[in-house]
C-alpha cells in the first residue's frame, strides 16, 4: 500500500500545483478539496507529472477533449487524472 503524503509535503505540493489558467486551477483545487485527506505518495507523484504539462494541455486533458497518448503517462498519473476529470 502507498504511503500518505504528510502535511509539509502536500504544502510543498500544493505550492507547486498552481496554475496559469484558471480552468486548471478549479479542477486541482476541487482535486484537492476532495483527496489531501488520503493522497498517497503514488498519486502526489503523478499530480506533479500532470504539473510538468503547459496549461492548456493539461486542460485538454481534463476536460478530455484528447486522451493521453499510450506510454506517455503512468499509472499513477493517469489514476489521478481520472479522479480529476470526476465531476462534483
Amino acid at each position: 500500500m502507498d504511503t500518505l503524503i504528510d502535511e509539509r509535503a502536500l504544502s510543498k505540493l500544493r505550492w507547486r500545483c498552481r496554475r496559469g489558467l484558471l480552468e486548471n486551477d478549479l479542477f486541482v483545487e476541487r482535486f484537492f478539496s476532495r483527496h489531501e485527506a488520503s493522497l498517497t505518495q503514488g498519486q502526489a507523484a503523478g499530480l506533479l507529472a500532470l504539473m510538468d504539462l503547459s496549461d492548456n494541455d493539461l486542460l485538454d486533458l481534463l476536460l478530455a477533449r484528447r486522451e493521453p497518448e499510450a506510454g506517455s503517462l503512468d499509472d499513477s498519473t493517469l489514476e489521478v487524472l481520472r479522479l480529476m476529470r470526476v465531476p462534483q
